[in-house]
């Protein structure tokens, strides 16, 4: 496959530029930029199509650098070292290879519900690095996807898909205007015979989350980090359930709050399993 090269601050290298920056544009073009190993592994892995792969024309690659533009049938572009510093975000120099990846589509059904699921929904976050680091918490924690609602960040912001650490990749991650969306999805799905539970999270819940049934098919709700949950959203709710506090905070983080309540989830389908 012929390699592009970029050397000066042409077209495409602008191009380039606004996905780091520029949501409307990357929104419009359809990919985002990644770095580092286990991001650009785990994409390739996951079968996310990669649409160009960058790397610097005159440096020596490492082998994984090597083997992975060996085994990615795409666009190769070589650059000149000081424009792939540029769009590389490292406080350190460039980046060895920055891969553009294209977004995944923004349809529930990506999200697959069955006896055991356990979804989550972050709605209205404004702080990227709060989606990545909860989609990263969802992944470790065995949830089946992550639903971001209303005007909020954007998963695919550099900010978001470093906080991610690569499980971006791994979790279906999916963008949906409303509530409304997901009222007829739940709705669906409960047709199928799906009873999916609606737990929201909330310093005024009506239980402690440890007192929470978690094992069933549930949908976890995380409302905005300043507003918290929605009219809109409580009124869907099953449950709205609390996190015991003690000291002088008066809430938690959304994404430390969202770690809390999945990890609680996993415990107790840990320990039904080793009950049954």
């Amino acid at each position: 496959m012929a390699v592009q090269r970029i050397t000066t601050r042409n077209a495409r290298f602008q191009q380039l530029q606004t996905l780091l920056g520029n949501r409307t544009k990357r929104g419009r073009a359809g990919e985002f930029l990644v770095q580092g190993v286990r991001p650009i592994s785990m994409a390739v892995e996951h079968g996310w199509t990669v649409r160009a792969l960058l790397y610097d024309a005159g440096r020596p690659l490492s082998r994984w650098a090597e083997e992975l533009l060996r085994g990615t049938a795409t666009e190769r572009v070589a650059m000149a070292p000081e424009l792939l510093a540029e769009l590389s975000e490292k406080a350190d120099g460039a980046a060895e290879i920055i891969a553009v990846v294209e977004m995944a589509p923004d349809d529930l059904s990506r999200i697959r519900v069955h006896d055991n699921f356990l979804g989550l929904v972050f709605d209205r976050p404004t702080q990227p690095g709060n989606i990545g680091s909860i989609v990263r918490s969802a992944d470790a924690f065995g949830a089946d996807g992550l639903v971001v609602t209303g005007h909020a960040a954007d998963p695919y912001d550099p900010k978001s898909v470093r906080a991610s650490t690569g499980s971006l990749f791994a979790l279906p991650v999916v963008r949906s205007p409303s509530h409304h969306e997901v009222t007829r999805w739940l709705a669906g799905e409960r047709a199928q015979g799906r009873p999916v539970t609606v737990v929201g999270t909330d310093e005024h819940g009506d239980a402690d989350i440890a007192e929470t049934d978690l094992t069933g098919p549930v949908l976890l709700l995380v409302g905005n980090e300043t507003a918290g949950l929605s009219t809109a959203w409580r009124g869907l709710c099953d449950h709205v359930a609390s996190i015991p506090m003690t000291g002088s905070a008066s809430s938690l983080n959304a994404s430390n709050a969202a770690s809390v309540v999945l990890y609680e989830a996993h415990r107790q389908r840990r320990a039904k399993q080793h009950r049954g």
